[in-house]
């Protein structure tokens, strides 16, 4: 463990530390602390320091504990124990597990979790922003024997695990208190908790989480997918004046401070029985539930493709998870690819 992970787990909990106290744990002097305060501080974090009392984090953390997690995992921890990668800092949970594990024989169920993500992707090429040691950036892997048009609607079934697993962590319907959040445009608010296609998880019309699927395999197969996610535990005020669209976080949505051990948890059970009931049956056992909580059914919508623009009304989702629209012109099924979906005004 670096000396700047070994400082912020003693200022997790959100007290005040003194530097010569924290010098003292770790044997290092009042300076080197220093430094690596504001190391963290530069990552994102937002550290007080006031004179004669110390350092103190804005919010307290609950840092990614192998142990912990594995003991929440309970009979699912027997599956992915030597699969489980936690790492302090990555460029992006995805890529490490392309490059680390894709030659493994025994991938299923592989996960790389992160504290701080460097270069983490959302869809059409956007960066994820999210705070340093809040937030859960997940991904897990999986192999089909198949080609990648078996994989289709996958993204879709995923977003129906991860939406029953933020419910088992709390989340519900409600109204965010934090003014960085609001929406100012056409509103879903009072809604709750429901998914955008084809990859978003809202809260009160605002972010709440998002999905990224890295396919790679020949027409014949096997396809190897890996499953990118991020949560919103914590978005600091540094951080959340780089976001451009509505989001909300846990913390603001539980207000408490997020458990990201037990989320993780949930998170990677729900994952692992999705995987294995897409491998066998595919996207339809996923499909209905997936409709009842899409929450743009029904409404009129704008999609915009390049330089193209459709407007219409979200009617359905086929068998392989595109969006059906009735345009002006009839109805068009649209997939995912390098689309984005908004309500019209």
């Amino acid at each position: 463990m670096t000396t700047r992970a070994e400082i912020l787990r003693l200022l997790s909990d959100g007290a005040f530390h003194s530097g010569t106290d924290l010098g003292k744990k770790l044997g290092i002097t009042r300076a080197a602390v220093c430094k690596n305060v504001h190391r963290l501080a530069q990552s994102g974090l937002e550290v007080h320091r006031v004179t004669g009392r110390g350092y103190k984090l804005d919010t307290p953390l609950t840092l990614l504990d192998r142990a912990h997690l594995l003991k929440l995992l309970g009979g699912a921890a027997a599956k992915i124990r030597d699969r489980l990668h936690i790492l302090d800092e990555v460029d992006s949970t995805n890529r490490y597990l392309a490059e680390h594990v894709a030659a493994d024989m025994d991938i299923n169920g592989a996960v790389c979790i992160a504290e701080t993500q460097l270069s983490g992707r959302g869809r059409r090429g956007r960066s994820w922003i999210a705070t340093p040691y809040c937030n859960l950036m997940l991904s897990m892997a999986w192999r089909f024997p198949g080609g990648p048009g078996l994989v289709s609607g996958l993204s879709l079934a995923a977003g129906v695990a991860l939406l029953r697993a933020l419910e088992e962590y709390g989340v519900s319907g409600g109204r965010s208190r934090h003014p960085a959040s609001r929406d100012t445009g056409t509103s879903l608010c009072g809604v709750g908790l429901g998914l955008k296609w084809p990859n978003d998880v809202l809260w009160d019309n605002r972010k709440l989480a998002g999905l990224l699927v890295d396919v790679q395999g020949e027409a014949a197969g096997p396809t190897l997918v890996i499953l990118g996610l991020g949560i919103n535990g914590h978005i600091s005020r540094e951080d959340a004046a780089r976001i451009d669209q509505p989001w909300a976080d846990l913390q603001d949505i539980t207000g408490e401070t997020t458990d990201r051990n037990r989320l993780a948890a949930l998170v990677m059970r729900r994952l692992l029985d999705m995987f294995q009931l897409f491998a066998d049956k595919g996207f339809a056992p996923f499909r209905d539930e997936w409709q009842k909580r899409h929450l743009f059914h029904g409404r009129r919508v704008r999609l915009i493709q390049g330089d193209r623009e459709f407007s219409g009304t979200a009617e359905d989702i086929d068998e392989h998870g595109g969006l059906i629209v009735r345009l002006a012109k009839g109805r068009q099924v649209f997939h995912s690819g390098e689309i984005s979906m908004r309500l019209s005004r």
